[in-house]
């Protein structure tokens, strides 16, 4: 019998992240509450680009990752298919 098992991705990156430092509520605002604090955050984040490729490979459907919106994720999600 093989069991095939799922590693977790490589995560370090988040220890690193601008947004450890600066709490959720950026990243996470309620409906309709802007983003620009937390895109402003990612654009000087040296991980902008592993937290971007780590929402896409694992469909984070909330909140702002790598600098871009859920709405914008989608986006890109579905120019890339």
């Amino acid at each position: 019998m093989h069991i095939e098992t799922i590693s977790p991705a490589d995560t370090d990156w988040q220890a690193q992240a601008l947004c450890a430092q600066t709490g959720a509520d950026f990243f996470f605002p309620e409906p309709g509450s802007s983003v620009r604090e937390a895109k402003r955050i990612c654009g000087l984040c040296e991980m902008r680009s592993a937290c971007l490729d780590y929402a896409l490979a694992n469909d984070e459907r909330f909140g702002v990752w790598g600098g871009l919106s859920e709405k914008e994720r989608l986006a890109l999600r579905r120019t890339s298919r």
